[in-house]
């Protein structure tokens, strides 16, 4: 399955592997409460609105320090973020898969969103849109955990529909007063600052006018409502509200009233990575199955020699062969191009992706049965966590959308206000 990538980086994967069976899969089996059936119980504070448990976070920022130690773990990151390896998207995305296609381990874990090679995508942004201050404090704070950033931007009426947003920050001298909601507030437990996105001016639906601010979690009028319970557990997606915060003009990341556009500087470059994953997890599901199926005997005769199993597997190995390929051109592709020019390409990857692996999680569970269903096996974990993907980084309808627009000439596709090429 595997297509002709530079020698770098097949090199680059081979030594992760070799770091994941000397260090991280040691460190698993001391841990495997964490990792076996009882996955959720194990890692959930169900007593603090489910949350990560202090004991799971510290398991993972002890498989981070192996892998920061090790070099990995800012391998992604550009090259002028201090220990940075500057990985081209093509690397960072092949990587990904391969990580995913190991299964669920400690190395690259769903539900944490965490992986030996990290991915980081806030320190993209405060490192191109920062002060030299706020890189200082925040950056280094991001990758080793000890000084962590939330993002606030969705709100409990205003999702995809971020133009949108209620949240307000007025200016009062030198200062600015914050007053509004935010739901999905990502990582807030475990955070120092929250990124909170707000109108500073324009009109509902303007693009510009909404400014990010730096906001600290225990600033005078910040509250956090409660923890959204999910799909999959532990969560750690809360209501926040903001009742007339008060920070300073410093507090601003970026130009006032760009925020969009600077949250959106490397939401293609971000889109692509989850794409790999989510293939990387499918053919995960498909392997397993097809072994499965040569294995498993039932009323005298091995499952493969079924025909319904034998199509089923053979359409979501086609399909697994086409997004795998596209998701990696399409990488190699933002590695050349402007990443605007060819955002259709990459909603392409994403929503096909993110389909394929739900597909493949739950064609899993049906041909394993029983045990398929139940929580011995990986597919439903890994159903219930790519399920998010399909709103999360964009709504399936948002990048079809996103396609048809480029197709037809509605926004600016290429260089022109034609049509996109199709190549």
């Amino acid at each position: 399955m595997d297509i002709d990538l530079p020698t770098h980086i097949t090199a680059k994967i081979e030594e992760l592997d070799r770091f994941i069976e000397s260090e991280i899969a040691p460190l698993q089996a001391a841990n495997e409460q964490f990792f076996d059936h009882r996955r959720e119980w194990k890692r959930t504070d169900w007593e603090n609105d489910a949350i990560p448990t202090k004991e799971w976070e510290a398991l993972i920022r002890e498989m981070e320090r192996r892998a920061d130690a090790a070099g990995h773990l800012r391998h992604g990151l550009p090259s002028d973020v201090p220990g940075g390896g500057g990985a081209s998207n093509l690397e960072i995305a092949a990587i990904r898969e391969h990580l995913a296609a190991r299964g669920l381990g400690l190395h690259n874990d769903l539900q944490d969103e965490s992986s030996i090679v990290g991915n980081f995508p806030l320190v993209y942004v405060i490192n191109k849109y920062g002060t030299p201050e706020q890189k200082a404090l925040y950056i280094e704070g991001i990758i080793t955990g000890q000084h962590h950033v939330a993002f606030g931007l969705s709100e409990p009426d205003h999702g995809s529909d971020a133009t949108w947003i209620e949240t307000t920050a007025v200016a009062d001298g030198d200062d600015f007063i914050i007053n509004g909601v935010k739901r999905w507030n990502s990582q807030i437990y475990r955070a120092a600052v929250d990124l909170v996105f707000a109108r500073t001016g324009g009109e509902d639906g303007d693009h510009r006018g909404i400014t990010a601010f730096f906001v600290p979690v225990d600033a005078p009028g910040f509250k956090i409502l409660h923890n959204h319970w999910t799909f999959n557990l532990p969560s750690d997606h809360a209501e926040v509200e903001l009742r007339n915060v008060r920070v300073p003009r410093s507090a601003m990341l970026g130009a006032e009233g760009q925020g969009l556009v600077m949250a959106q500087s490397f939401i293609q470059q971000n889109r692509i990575r989850q794409a790999a994953s989510s293939v990387g997890a499918a053919r995960y599901c498909i392997e397993q199955t097809i072994a499965y199926a040569l294995a498993r005997k039932t009323f005298g005769k091995p499952l493969s020699e079924r025909q319904v199993i034998q199509f089923r597997l053979a359409e979501l190995y086609a399909e697994l062969q086409l997004v795998r390929n596209y998701v990696f051109r399409t990488a190699a592709e933002l590695d050349r191009e402007d990443p605007s020019s060819i955002s259709h390409n990459v909603s392409i990857c994403n929503f096909r992706a993110n389909r394929m692996v739900c597909q493949a999680a739950d064609e899993a569970i049906q041909i394993h049965g029983g045990m398929g269903y139940s929580r011995a096996k990986p597919f439903e974990h890994i159903y219930r966590h790519h399920r998010r993907y399909r709103i999360t980084e964009g709504a399936d309808e948002i990048q079809i959308r996103n396609v048809a627009a480029a197709l037809l000439g509605r926004r600016r596709a290429d260089s022109s206000n034609g049509p996109a090429r199709i190549s």
